[in-house]
């Protein structure tokens, strides 16, 4: 009787504690990784490994091309570049960032002074000047005050907080405005 018992409490005991384990299923879940490899690219940039941090931000750019995300890998690779004195790569970068997320004021400052360190403020200055686009405004405004036509700046941005007060980026602006006219009473 005692084995007519033991047999099946044995064989119950041998299903439910046997060794045998799924086999863990990796996926890959790119946004994730490009987090990874954006995070391990500004690791480098403190250590001052330039290179490696370009790799690690372009790779994580790869893993998330189009999302709102990739703008601040476009953003870090950007910085990357004007730090080791690349202003044309930059350029592309800091453009890029503001295609995916134009509501990022460092975005746009990061631009300008790309600008400046190319020597294209002449130009840009025209073209924003005849442009229509609201975007467009708070470059110029930005320009003139990176150049030191700082009320000519304060003015157009001022202009863009009246038209556009509602925007996540006008209190940025507003900052900013504040800033100007402490250092230039």
């Amino acid at each position: 009787m005692i084995k007519r018992l033991l047999i099946p409490f044995l064989v119950l005991v041998m299903v439910f504690c046997s060794a045998y384990r799924k086999p863990y299923k990796y996926t890959i879940l790119a946004e994730k990784d490009a987090y990874y490899h954006n995070n391990l690219g500004l690791n480098y940039l403190n250590d001052r490994a330039y290179v490696p941090a370009i790799q690690e931000f372009k790779i994580a750019i790869s893993l998330s091309p189009t999302t709102q995300a990739s703008a601040i890998f476009y953003n870090n690779l950007g910085e990357t570049y004007t730090f080791i004195g690349y202003p044309e790569a930059a350029r592309i970068c800091f453009e890029d960032a503001l295609r995916f997320y134009g509501l990022n004021f460092k975005y746009y400052k990061n631009l300008i002074n790309c600008y400046i360190s190319l020597g294209i403020v002449n130009s840009k200055t025209e073209e924003f000047k005849n442009s229509e686009n609201i975007y467009d405004k708070l470059k110029l405004g930005l320009l003139y005050a990176e150049t030191g036509q700082v009320r000519k700046g304060i003015n157009i941005l001022d202009e863009f907080c009246a038209t556009e007060p509602d925007l996540i980026i006008t209190p940025a602006v507003k900052q900013y405005i504040k800033e100007l006219i402490i250092k230039n009473p």
